[in-house]
């Protein structure tokens, strides 16, 4: 459970520091994903979802 509340922990630390550092870009980034279609992101969503996985079993494995 520990690392999972880390894990979240660095999911908000990285966001914030995205949104401290680069706001205009973010801001960018939003009407970009706005008008990307669903079918889109769905996919882009899955591909990270998949990284991530792979990532966390083989640094646990």
């Amino acid at each position: 459970m520990n690392e999972f509340i880390i894990a979240i922990g660095l999911i908000f630390l990285i966001e914030g520091l995205l949104c401290a550092l680069f706001p205009s870009k973010i801001k960018n980034m939003s009407k970009l994903i706005e008008t990307t279609p669903s079918n889109n992101l769905r996919t882009i969503g899955m591909v990270f979802g998949i990284i991530g996985f792979i990532i966390i079993w083989y640094i646990k494995g």
